[in-house]
This record gives C-alpha cells, structure tokens and sequence, in this order.
C-alpha cells in the first residue's frame, strides 16, 4: 500500500488573501445578530460602512432574505445571499450601475424609434395629436395633454389617461393663463423646469375627475417651423412625484419630434385648403340649363391626383341683353397645375370680353394679344369659341370660331358626321392670329360636338400604342344618333376608355350642344309605344337611359 499523503489546512493568513484577492464583493457575516464578520476590498468599495463586527450597512437586508436589488449612494446594486456553515452566510454583490444605464438608454431609444416611426404614418393633425398623447402618457407621464395654438381666440386640446378613453375639447383664450408656464409654452419659449412650476396652481380642469392631486407639473414647447405647434403638458400624481433632469430631456427630444409632426401635418392641411380654394374656379362649370336646346360637358384629367389641368370648357349664358348662349373649349399647352393656372386666366378674360358682347371671332383676336403680353414663357392655347342661339322650328344656331383645334363634329338625324369649316392660327404665338369663323345649324334631334385633342391621341388597342383616331370618333358619333346630349358624351368616354385599357393618356375635355327632338307619336298620345331605353328615360325624367342599346 502506498502511503498516502496527509492534508494540509490552510493558514488563517492564507483564507484572509484569498478572500481580500476575490475581484466579485463578498461580505461574510454571522448568522446571530446578522453581524459583519470580513469585507473585501471589492465590498469596502461599494459599501464603505462594511467593518467587522457592525451591524449591515445599507442597503444590506437582514432577516434571512436571499436577494436584494437597490440604489444605493447613485449606484444600483444586486445582491444574492449564500449560507456558508451553520453560524455563518456571505453576500455576493454585484454594480449593475452601467447594466442598468444601458438598459434605460435602450428603453428611451426604442421609444424615441416608435414615436418617429408612428408620427410619420400620417399628416392628418388631429391623428398626430392623438398620437402624441398616446405616446407621451404611456411612457412619460401618468397624464398627458396637447394644447394646440389659438385660432379665433381658442385652443383645441386633446388629453389622455392610460386605461381611458381620450378627452377632447376647446380651450378660451384667457383660460390658457390658468396653467402655470402654458401661455410661454405656446408662445415658444424655453421650456420652465418643473422644480420651477407649482402643480397646486393647477386648474381643476387640467386632469379629469379620480386622477388625484397633481404632484409633478411639466410644460413643453412644441416646436414647429417658424413658430411653435403647440404645447405638451405632463402631469404625476401624488405629493411624491417628480420629473428628473433624465425624464425632462427625454421629454424634450420626444417634444421637438412630435412637434416636426404636427407642424408638417399642419402645413399639408394648409396646402390642401389652399389647394381646394384654388381648383373651386378651376374645375368645369356647372353647365346652365337653356331653353330650346341641351347642353353637355365631360372633362377628364391626365393626372389620377389631379382634378384640372390644360383642356378646359366654359359656358356662359344670356347677359346684358344678348339672347345668345357663349361656349368655348380649349386645350392649354401642357399639363398639370402650369396649365391649368394659364386655364384659368383664359376663361376670366373670355368672361370679361362676354361682358362687352365680343363676336366669338373678336374673342380670339382679344385673347390672342392678351397671352401675347402676359406670359412669362411661351405658351400658347388651341380652342373653339361658339355663339348658340335658337332659330325657328325648333333648331339651334351656331356660329363658330377656331384658334389652331380640331374642328368641332355635326351629327346629322340620319346619322351622317360633319365637320364644321372653321379654323385658325394657335391662340399665343403670332402678333396677328387669322380667324376663319364658319356656321351650322341644328335641325332637331342633331348635335355638336366640341372636343380636345387628346379624345382622338388617346393612345391604346391591341397593340396599347394605336391612337383613338378621328375615323374611329366619327363612327362613335355616328352610333350616337338619337341619343340626349349626356348620353353621347358619357358613350365617347366610355369607349375612349375601353380603348386605352386603364392606360394614361393626355387631357379630355367634350362639349355637346343639342337641338332637342321632336316629341315622338307615342308620348303624344298616338302611335305604337316605344320601348326605346331613351324615351323611357325621359317619361322617368332621367338623365341617363336605363341600359345601353
């Protein structure tokens, strides 16, 4: 047998170096009376009042806890106990001081992330408002409000609870002074620490019913572009709440974003009410409603977002003595919101010149040297100006002149298309234009046709790159005999439409003028009666027929 060799205990010395060396704290204490018995250097760091035979210093538990987790002296500690032998158990500590920090600065990164993310999902102001709220009181404070700037001497608010509904209101102008730092909030200024705002001058309107008694109060500026977007009022409840320097720059940051965004959206609202204002002279007119014969328009734009733009139609009827009826369709050089700002100075000036009962001639003259002397770069307008009146026996007289278009179309009662022999130089580009009015007159049941070039360039068929044509529009014409003058308009669209298959293609613009027809045996009183889908429409009152023949 080999002999063994026999153990050897460590010094007291050696347990002593080995237990200061330990780079984790430990402080070892005895079981009876929860007394310190040793403290390393690692634990003499952290807790200072650990010395050998005193009681446990802050924030050491006693009573037999396994754990703790404190603040304590601006560090944050953990703690897990161990039972070393029957009279003796060691704390093992640790500084999650840094962990800690870390943790929070990622919570305040993911939500200054989501706050971005959500405040950039729409330009609607009150949505963005909501949102806000929303934001700030589930993360910031236990109450959240958004006052926003007077207009007409109030302020709308929108104010939230978490597990409540959002409450919304109205705010009078002398009332905003009642809230400490509120007026200086929407005024821009720097924000007010809240150390520096007294919550017990808080209104009683300022939180709802149950909240409690506001402990801690903090107003922020909302900025916006050049002045500010509103204000953001935080509330704590209970005399123990605070705001810490941390919690009022986070605060800030999530102010100056929500303020971007409700500015931004601001902006939009006032571009689209501008917009709005704006396109209401723009847009087609509603057409008047003559005697002694029909009048029908159609306008569609290039653009899906745009509402107008170069070709246009007006109408304007019998004034300052004349008995006729003016009607013009033009098509502006270009598209978009260029055009149809020049759209809109033609058609005041041809309402001004009808004023003064100009020829339709005359018109285009006038109009000519006016685009001539106005325009800041060169553009011009093809367009047909035509005086209406009513002749004898129920037909309809037309006297028409032509700037550079195509040249309006006569459906004929036995279903023949012509062409009316006007025409003329572009309307904006010679010093001298050159008129060529002709006539036509409407026998009952006929029509005219005054149209854009874009219905016949409409581009489409098999092949998606054929244009309409005029040969293809004379037939769809032709196919309209008999039709009201809306119905004929709403037909041409339809099969423009069909032809280019969803596809773009420039601005059209139709203006059908109609002698009526005769009324039929039949809605005398004698005669077969008509199953024709547009006498039906018209016993209905209608303006469409029921079906198409």
């Amino acid at each position: 047998m080999s002999a063994r060799t026999p153990a050897v205990a460590p010094a007291p010395a050696l347990l002593t170096a080995v237990f200061e060396a330990a780079s984790e704290p430990m402080v070892l204490c005895a079981a009876a009376g929860d007394v310190v018995v040793m403290a390393n250097a690692a634990a003499r760091r952290l807790l200072p009042a650990a010395r050998p035979g005193d009681a446990l210093p802050a924030p050491l538990p006693a009573g037999g806890a396994d754990s703790f987790q404190a603040d304590h002296d601006g560090r944050r500690l953990y703690g897990m106990r161990r039972r070393v032998d029957g009279d003796h158990y060691a704390w093992f500590l640790r500084d999650r001081t840094e962990s800690a920090a870390l943790e929070v600065e990622r919570s305040r990164t993911a939500f200054l992330a989501e706050a971005g993310r959500r405040l950039s999902a729409s330009l609607h102001v009150r949505r963005c408002v909501r949102t806000t709220v929303e934001l700030a009181a589930a993360h910031l404070a236990e109450a959240a409000m958004v006052v926003l700037p007077p207009r007409r001497r109030q302020s709308d608010w929108i104010r939230l609870l978490p597990g409540r509904p959002a409450e919304e209101g109205t705010l009078r102008e002398p009332t905003l002074g009642e809230v400490p730092g509120l007026l200086e909030a929407l005024g821009g200024f720097p924000p007010i620490p809240s150390r520096w705002l007294d919550p017990g001058q808080a209104p009683p309107w300022l939180v709802p019913a149950g909240f409690g008694p506001v402990g801690a109060l903090l107003v922020i500026p909302l900025p916006g572009t050049a002045e500010p977007a509103g204000a953001l009022i935080l509330a704590r409840c209970g005399p123990g709440a605070t705001f810490t320097a941390e919690d009022e720059g986070l605060a800030r940051v999530f102010a100056a974003r929500a303020g971007a965004a409700i500015a931004a959206a601001m902006l939009y609202r006032e571009q689209v009410d501008t917009t709005t204002v704006l396109q209401a002279d723009l847009l087609p007119p509603e057409l008047p409603r003559p005697d002694g014969f029909e009048l029908a328009g159609s306008y569609q734009p290039a653009g899906d977002g745009m509402r107008i733009g170069g070709d246009f139609y007006d109408v304007f009827g019998p004034s300052g003595g004349a008995t006729d009826t003016v009607i013009a369709l033009g098509d502006v050089c270009g598209t978009g919101p260029e055009a149809a700002v020049l759209t809109g100075k033609i058609r005041q000036t041809l309402r001004a010149l009808r004023l003064v009962r100009t020829e339709p001639a005359a018109m285009l003259t006038v109009l000519n040297e006016a685009l001539l002397q106005s325009a800041r770069q060169p553009r011009f307008v093809t367009m047909v100006v035509g005086s209406v009146t009513r002749a004898d026996h129920g037909r309809v007289r037309l006297e028409l002149a032509s700037g550079g278009h195509p040249a309006p179309l006569v459906l004929r009662a036995d279903g023949r298309v012509e062409e009316v022999p006007t025409s003329g130089t572009l309307i904006g580009v010679l010093p001298r234009t050159v008129v060529r009015p002709a006539s036509a007159e409407l026998a009952p049941g006929e029509l005219c046709l005054l149209y854009s070039d874009g219905l016949t360039e409409a581009r489409g068929g098999p092949a998606g790159t054929e244009q309409f044509g005029e040969d293809r529009l004379h037939q769809a014409l032709a196919e309209c005999r008999g039709m009201p003058a809306a119905a004929t308009l709403d037909r041409i669209r339809q099969l423009v439409s069909d032809w280019v298959h969803g596809g773009g293609s420039d601005d059209i613009a139709m203006l059908a003028v109609r002698a009526p027809a005769r009324t039929p045996l039949s809605l005398r009183g004698g005669g077969a009666p008509t199953t024709s889908p547009y006498v039906i429409a018209a016993r209905r009152g209608d303006r469409r027929p029921r079906s198409r023949p």
